[in-house]
């Protein structure tokens, strides 16, 4: 009797355990290590998405990708956004809000993204990583504190010399990650998901051309973040000023008395900055806003100076704008033959001004990166994402971890586990939404 209690027991506990999970037909890691290699850089001041053609090359490989894994509707528009809806599995899928999972497709103008060499620096024993193809670019302890929780995890980087581009090709291979691990393991239950991957993030105006209707998600997420556990629902607000100095070209022969060099009116300006602006983005951190020369012209007729404004508060924006003009009046009063204008334009907003009327999505989300044993925090993203444009479109839209580091240059990197638990979160995570919704 006794043996045969046990042996009943036994069949009873094993029968409660959940079964064991098939894995995806190909690994987030190795997903990851495809898509860097296709150069997807775009390009500032393009008048139309996609600003690069190249970024089309991943693209259809993804559109073809998703029809292997079983998605339906896949499709992509004429402005290179791929689409593509995941069926649910449920008895009633209409009971379960459609969730949207997007990630961009384009890589950073900063720094080239042609022939990346990922590395891969296995079983990680901690110091400095030198990376081998320029060894004057070290991913240092010092600089890199979060290297001390990757030991003895596969650290992920390029060579030296490009960056690797997991802003945001671990958030394709994540989701495409995701989505095989659901046809594998069917008994994974989910109501239907939506998909989207898109181009020139990096230099905005993709986005733009999004189409929410046909996207079919009552809400969304974009898996655009950095390290594990990082979870934002809070974004600068962003504006761009341009300020444009005009003077008059003339033959540098005869000049005397007619020639007005503009370029001398913008270095003037410039060189105000480290004296007259402390919140610079090399001096600011947390939730200190800054203001950000980052491009222009010099030439004698027209020369221009573009600056990026960014603070989580609309009333930071209007104090750097009264900066920028107090600026330009110094400048104006010692070159009164040139002609100084400011033009400024709003970027996009702090989307947690909509996000704070849905706590859910991102209590569910720090519930599925707890069960996935990583540790969730709300962070502020000293940035933006297509989620900040989304949301005011009437798609709210936080944004998850990928488990990167250092975008948009050569020191960036990511690791297996960082790929294999942002994969593992969003499994769990359209999971969560499903029994909520019961």
């Amino acid at each position: 009797m006794k043996i045969l209690f046990t042996f009943f027991y036994a069949l009873v506990l094993f029968s409660t355990l959940p079964a064991q999970q098939k894995p995806p037909t190909e690994s987030a890691m190795d997903r990851f290590l495809r898509y860097v290699k296709i150069d997807t850089q775009s390009a500032e001041d393009q008048p139309a998405p996609p600003s690069t053609k190249k970024q089309l090359d991943l693209a259809r490989i993804l559109e073809k990708e998703l029809k292997d894994l079983g998605a339906q509707n896949v499709r992509m528009s004429e402005w290179g956004i791929v689409y593509a809806m995941v069926p649910g599995n449920l008895a009633d899928n209409s009971k379960v809000p459609t969730i949207g999972f997007i990630a961009h497709m384009d890589t950073s103008p900063a720094v080239s993204g042609a022939n990346v060499n990922a590395i891969i620096h296995k079983n990680y024993i901690g110091g400095d990583i030198v990376l081998p193809n320029d060894k004057t670019q070290i991913i240092s302890v010092a600089q890199n504190p979060g290297l001390k929780n990757l030991i003895g995890d596969d650290i992920i980087t390029a060579d030296g010399t490009t960056l690797l581009g997991s802003d945001d090709k671990a958030g394709i291979a994540e989701i495409m990650t995701m989505i095989d691990t659901l046809k594998q393991n069917p008994n994974i239950k989910h109501g239907n998901i939506a998909i989207a991957f898109t181009p020139d993030e990096e230099v905005g105006g993709g986005i733009d051309k999004f189409d929410v209707e046909g996207f079919g998600a009552k809400f969304a997420y974009t898996v655009d973040g950095g390290e594990l556990g990082d979870i934002s629902n809070e974004t600068w607000s962003a504006r761009t000023a341009t300020v444009t100095f005009s003077g008059k070209s003339t033959h540098p022969g005869t000049a005397k008395n007619i020639l007005v060099n503009s370029s001398y009116a913008a270095a003037d300006f410039l060189s105000q900055f480290p004296k007259n602006v402390p919140n610079r983005p090399e001096t600011t951190e947390g939730r200190v806003g800054f203001i950000h020369p980052y491009n222009g012209t010099l030439d004698i007729e027209t020369s221009t100076v573009k600056i990026l404004l960014r603070d989580f508060d609309i009333s930071g924006l209007e104090a750097q704008e009264a900066v920028l003009k107090k600026l330009i009046a110094q400048t104006q009063a010692k070159f009164p033959d040139v002609k100084i204008a400011m033009n400024v334009a709003t970027g996009y907003l702090n989307m947690k001004e909509v996000l704070k009327n849905f706590p859910e999505l991102t209590d569910n989300a720090i519930e599925a990166a707890k069960r996935a044993g990583v540790s969730a925090k709300l962070r502020p993203i000293r940035g933006g994402t297509d989620g900040s444009n989304l949301t005011f479109r009437n798609l709210p839209t936080p944004n998850l971890f990928t488990g990167g580091h250092n975008f948009h240059g050569k020191l960036e990197f990511n690791s297996r586990r960082g790929l294999e638990k942002s994969t593992e979160a969003l499994v769990n995570l359209v999971q969560i939404w499903a029994e909520k919704s019961k």
